[in-house]
């Protein structure tokens, strides 16, 4: 089995999300996919923008056109893809997809490297880094695709779910 890599995708200006959607509707279909397409990303940035006076954060797509797939290359993966409505092709020479390098995915906030943890679902943790840090919460859902564990904190009375990566957390 090749290892999976992250790749690009050009899409029709404005159907980054659809190309997501569809996709991963694919991938639900077809469960054999699903160990072959880890991930679609449409990488998003907070930027402010000044509305009427009032600053406001809004979330923009890093690259209006383009959508990352963490997947393995091979000739069932390429045809889904490359065949998925809004889709004009992978980014690479000719048709042949080339992989984005650790220097490329570095700035994108993108992990590579896998986190073991020592906590399951119901643990109590510590969030030991990040906006959350010195919150206490319990497990509700681990994802080891994106490195994220979800838990319930107090916020402003009530329980909110909040998803935290592997590397900020530690078990109590």
């Amino acid at each position: 089995m090749a290892e999976a890599m992250w790749y690009v995708v050009h899409t029709y200006s404005g159907y980054e999300n659809k190309v997501k959607a569809n996709i991963e509707k694919t991938i639900e279909n077809n469960k054999h996919l699903a160990e072959q397409i880890l991930e679609v990303r449409v990488p998003m940035q907070d930027v402010v923008e000044m509305k009427n006076g009032a600053r406001k954060t809004v979330q923009k797509k890093m690259f209006p056109g383009y959508v990352l797939l963490n997947m393995e290359m091979n000739d069932d993966t390429w045809y889904v893809v490359r065949n998925t409505r809004g889709v004009t092709g992978f980014v690479g020479p000719g048709s042949k997809p080339v992989p984005l390098t650790e220097a490329e995915m570095k700035p994108l906030g993108i992990k590579t490297e896998n986190v073991s943890v020592d906590f399951v679902e119901g643990d109590s943790i510590a969030v030991v880094a990040g906006v959350w840090k010195d919150t206490v919460g319990i497990v509700q859902k681990l994802d080891y695709g994106k490195q994220t564990a979800t838990i319930n904190v107090e916020l402003f009375g009530r329980e909110t779910p909040v998803e935290i990566g592997f590397a900020e957390v530690r078990k109590l």
